[in-house]
């Protein structure tokens, strides 16, 4: 039998061990898919030897996907011999605790394997591989539970660069863009799999750009960037709600959209350029009028992160910041090359494709850089996003994945 004071001393570890609890970062640009983490108390600068190497672990395979960390483990995509597969790492040195395939990978000259970043809720993780296999596996081994292929399954094609989306989560649906006739956008249920609806109005191929979600007055919209244009569906029945083409190429549409106070920005590199549009509910419908278009914000994959109504991310090479509201440059800067960054602490953490991590000020003030270090060059391009978390930073480099102590 507990005692009272046993029960107390129990209670009060318990509280003292959720207040310690990390942070997660559970899917693609984090908990709330902005590149975000609310983390504070991190290094204000780095010394030129960059932050301390906690661990690196050279488990991994080919391919270009970034990490989702929830609880002690960190998921993530790769290609191992045939297979494509979603691993598990022990969070804190990064050791392999299961791998489960998910079906043969591709290889292609920009890079072999998985491009995209497995989501996590609850118990369960859903991981869409570069040959449009989308897997529900169980978290304490990486069984499956349920299993599709996107392509064969919804008419698509696999674009030229293969499939780059992290499938999104939203209440009880699973959003993936396979791309077919009438197949543009399609919602499954999370518990089986089972299709609940898809976008008769969009047969759109597939961009490289995951899907966001978002409350427009009352209207519930999933927002992305297909091959030819911006969208936005009704999340209830997959309905076209808007079509947004002026943002979008014919080569390569990648970065994820960024909504803030019913607008919705989209961007695109190879000569295009990023428009802002304003979306107004009307009744169970959404009209969309762009409020601005830029050529100075010309996003290839690195992304764009709001701030503090500020927008920061790479315009082709150039780092650059863009007043929300007009579109306005406050600065430009060459920074650390052309790359991908996220978003902690105030501070811009940032990744040069030509193996350069960086840390620089988030302000429209103007460029402050405050540390630069070299990582390895394996023969690709440094295209996974770094990511923050529990005061570390994780920087995935095709087979080896990198943990930093960047907490103060």
């Amino acid at each position: 039998m507990i005692e009272r004071r046993d029960l107390l001393s129990m209670m009060a570890a318990s509280v003292f061990q959720g207040r310690g609890a990390e942070p997660d970062w559970p899917q693609w640009r984090g908990p709330n898919r902005d590149g975000i983490s609310a983390e504070t108390g991190l290094l204000n600068s780095w010394p030129s030897s960059g932050p301390k190497l906690l661990w690196s672990s050279k488990v991994l395979g080919a391919g270009y996907g970034t990490v989702a960390i929830v609880k002690n483990r960190i998921y993530v995509q790769s290609g191992k011999g045939n297979d494509s597969v979603v691993q598990a790492l022990n969070r804190a040195d990064g050791a392999l605790v299961w791998q489960a395939p998910m079906g043969r990978t591709l290889m292609e000259g920009r890079g072999n394997g998985p491009r995209s970043t497995p989501t996590v809720e609850g118990d369960r993780i859903y991981a869409l591989s570069e040959a449009g296999d989308l897997h529900c596996l169980r978290a304490a081994d990486g069984s499956a539970a349920w299993k599709k292929n996107i392509l064969r399954d919804f008419d698509g094609s696999n674009p030229h660069w293969l499939i780059s989306e992290s499938p999104l989560i939203d209440g009880n649906n699973l959003i993936v863009t396979p791309g077919g006739n009438g197949n543009g956008v399609v919602a499954v249920n999370k518990a089986d799999g089972k299709l609940v609806w898809h976008c008769k109005e969009l047969s759109d191929q597939a961009g490289y750009a995951s899907c966001i979600a978002a409350n427009i007055g009352g209207v519930r919209a999933i927002m992305t960037l297909t091959s030819r244009a911006g969208v936005g569906v009704r999340a209830t029945d997959g309905k076209l709600l808007w079509r947004y083409e002026k943002a979008a190429n014919r080569t390569a549409n990648c970065a994820t959209p960024v909504f803030s106070g019913n607008q919705v920005f989209y961007t695109s590199a190879y000569g295009t350029g990023g428009g802002l549009v304003t979306l107004t509910p009307q009744g169970n419908e959404v009209n969309a009028e762009e409020a601005y278009f830029t050529r100075d914000m010309k996003n290839h994959h690195g992304g764009v992160i709001l701030y503090q109504d500020h927008l920061y991310g790479f315009s082709d090479s150039i780092l650059t910041c863009l007043e929300w509201k007009t579109g306005a440059v406050k600065w430009r800067d060459r920074s650390v090359g052309k790359g991908c960054l996220t978003l902690a602490g105030g501070k811009l953490f940032l990744l040069g494709e030509g193996h350069m991590a960086g840390l620089a000020e988030a302000s429209p003030d103007g460029y402050k850089e405050l540390g630069r270090f070299a990582i390895q060059d394996f023969g690709y391009p440094s295209w996974a996003h770094p990511v923050v978390c529990g005061g570390k930073l994780y920087i995935r480099n095709q087979s080896q994945l990198d943990c930093y102590q960047v907490a103060a």
